[in-house]
């Protein structure tokens, strides 16, 4: 029989030489011809390369690294849509258990009366949060006949940027606290000056994205009970535990931060930080069922049953919720804390290096969650700025980002490291030497003429 040339010429043909390797694809359009499988995962793996190393992004907070049988039960279970519960009664009945191991993790007074639930991250789950917050003060409002307008929200100016969108969303008028260098954080301190009877809550954070500082929710309750005995005011928190609600329990069990407190209404966290999963997962539970209105909980009939969901998204993946459920089988409560104090040693051991280096002077240590941050020391020079050390570690394949602080202390950079589990004590040596080295090329560069910018690398 006569071979088919086409057929030939794709067996023989390397995948670099095939159409659309071989040739420019529209990029704003849909081509009008196929490709090969194979051709598209290169086209697309090749493009992906440019991206940065994932396990050297010392910027993020997401987790990059997983076991070998966490990738394989994710390739397994990527089809699975979270909010079929019906179809898929298994991951949902999963999704259950690991919102009340959290609620247990995070002292809930009563198993028996709470609930919580998965999110796509930590943000979704903070506008649960805060729309509970607001539904409870509107009911109780309207229940003794007063308006139910202008609600507002207390927070620290440090804030995740999803608190923002929240407030703007959910037209909430934040109360923005403002930070400085002797209140780097929402401590209490004149909080008095913020609440009043239209404030629906407190947020307090458990590591700021800045810096990694826990803000002191045991304090900032306190704070309010006095509130509460000068003006009747009862007013409630949020703890935003993105990344310290999966710290705090297993390094720092001592801190009462959580349900122990009894002002805290709500917890969230996001599963994909250190929770040690893949993106997108997020959890909030709540003190008690009283906490969430039910007005927040929709019941619909959904591929044949009835279905109570709680969520701002509808359809999301249901594989990063089984991965949650691997790692607390996989890990227990020793391994969390062997898994989440050895991050904690590495920041502990970058940041005291760092602190020994002349140009610095740390703002943060990494004692609380594994991130710390640290500013230029006035004086030191007028060469570069810390955004020059940012691109030239960038050049090296390490991202150390640079930025300004928060509203207020704005003119205040910083520069910050998370420490994620796959930061090995090896690689922080490795990125030790590699800071000295382009610091000393920084120092290094001087001005021949007087009056000219002095850095070739200044912003």
């Amino acid at each position: 029989m006569a071979s088919d040339p086409d057929h030939n010429e794709a067996i023989l043909s390397p995948v670099f030489n095939r159409e659309g390797e071989a040739t420019t694809l529209p990029r704003y359009e849909m081509a009008e011809e196929m490709l090969y499988p194979e051709t598209a995962y290169q086209i697309v793996h090749d493009e992906a390369m440019l991206d940065g190393n994932a396990r050297l992004n010392l910027a993020t907070f997401v987790t990059t690294y997983m076991d070998k049988e966490a990738k394989l039960l994710y390739a397994q279970t990527v089809d699975k849509n979270m909010i079929d519960k019906d179809e898929y009664p298994a991951t949902a009945e999963i999704e259950d258990r690991c919102w009340r191991i959290l609620g247990n993790l995070w002292n809930v007074p009563d198993a028996g009366d709470t609930i919580g639930t998965s999110t796509i991250g930590s943000s979704e789950a903070c506008m649960l949060g805060g729309l509970a917050l607001k539904r409870h003060w509107q009911e109780n409002r309207r229940k003794a006949g007063k308006s139910t307008e202008k609600p507002n929200l207390v927070l620290s100016t440090a804030v995740q940027v999803c608190w923002e969108k929240f407030c703007n969303y959910f037209e909430v008028e934040p109360r923005w606290v403002p930070v400085s260098r002797d209140h780097l954080m929402l401590d209490g301190h004149d909080l008095e000056n913020y609440v009043d009877e239209n404030t629906i809550g407190v947020v307090a954070i458990m590591g700021q994205t800045y810096t990694g500082l826990y803000e002191p929710v045991k304090t900032i309750s306190e704070k309010l009970d006095e509130i509460e005995k000068n003006t009747g005011l009862d007013v409630r928190i949020h703890v935003d535990g993105a990344s310290g609600a999966m710290i705090a329990p297993f390094c720092q069990p001592e801190l009462e931060w959580d349900f122990r407190v009894p002002r805290v209404a709500s917890i969230s966290t996001s599963g994909h930080k250190f929770g040690l999963v893949y993106p997108g997962v997020g959890w909030v539970v709540w003190r008690d069922q009283e906490r969430l209105p039910e007005s927040m909980v929709f019941h619909c009939s959904y591929l044949g049953g009835d279905m109570p969901t709680l969520a701002l998204n509808f359809s999301r993946p249901g594989a990063q919720v089984l991965l949650q459920y691997y790692q607390f089988l996989r890990l227990g409560k020793q391994g969390y804390r062997a898994v989440q104090q050895n991050s904690l040693d590495v920041a502990q051991y970058l940041s005291s290096e760092i602190a020994a280096m002349g140009p610095f002077e740390l703002i943060s240590k990494g004692d609380t969650i594994p991130v710390f941050a640290w500013i230029l020391k006035d004086g030191h020079t007028e060469n570069w700025t810390l955004y020059d050390l940012s691109d030239r570690l960038r050049m090296k394949g390490w991202l150390v980002p640079a930025y300004p602080m928060a509203d207020d202390l704005g003119d205040m950079t910083l520069q910050r490291i998370v420490v994620r589990a796959g930061l090995s004590h090896d690689l922080a040596t490795r990125l030790l030497t590699d800071i000295k080295a382009e610091v000393e090329i920084l120092d290094s560069l001087h001005n021949p003429v007087e009056g000219t910018q002095k850095s070739g690398f200044h912003h």
